[in-house]
């Protein structure tokens, strides 16, 4: 039988008004509007019959996460293989700074399809998508949970999807993608806005 997941992306925070890159340096709440996404990401998981939600220990994926799951009344347990991207020097700096001066390896960052590429101190997309799948894995093969949700970052989307073979989108506060996994195939099945 399939065990499917429904991974979330988090609410609006802060930076994601200024295009400052987050990372995992900061921390910060959600906004009143951020509040609102999760709300709605609540209410459309609500009929998925979801026992458990995964969180990143970020407090905007948490937040995220306990306003689902008050929704949905299930329990959270925090997982750091569902972090935020570790960007490495360029955490906190406007998206224009990095773009003017990083440009290279911004480009490359962003639209390398290996996914190598990584800021100093940072990761690359290649870490992050090997530690999500690991995580994915492990509550695949090890939980008698059939419906688990995922409350994460955009980069656990994109990178998932990427994976799968689909263009890896802008993702939008609030997005979730559903995935399932059975004999050891992961498949998709829709990227819900």
């Amino acid at each position: 039988m399939p065990k499917h997941f429904y991974i979330f992306r988090h609410g609006q925070c802060p930076l994601n008004i200024t295009d400052h890159i987050q990372g995992q340096k900061f921390n910060g709440n959600l906004t009143p509007k951020g509040q609102l996404q999760a709300i709605n990401t609540g209410k459309n998981l609500k009929d998925k019959n979801i026992t458990l939600i995964v969180s990143s220990p970020m407090k905007r994926a948490i937040q995220t996460a306990k306003i689902v799951a008050d929704i949905i009344n299930a329990p959270i347990f925090v997982d750091t293989r569902f972090i935020e991207v570790n960007m490495g020097i360029v955490e906190g700096m406007h998206i224009s700074y990095v773009e003017k001066n990083f440009s290279e390896l911004y480009s490359k960052w962003r639209h390398d399809k290996n996914g190598t590429a990584r800021f100093a101190g940072g990761e690359s997309k290649q870490e992050v998508r090997a530690r999500i799948l690991d995580g994915l894995n492990h509550y695949s093969n090890n939980t008698t949970h059939q419906n688990i949700g995922i409350s994460s970052h955009g980069i656990a989307i994109s990178q998932i999807m990427q994976y799968l073979g689909y263009p890896s989108p802008n993702v939008p506060n609030g997005a979730i993608l559903h995935i399932s996994h059975h004999l050891s195939n992961w498949q998709y099945h829709e990227l819900i806005n």
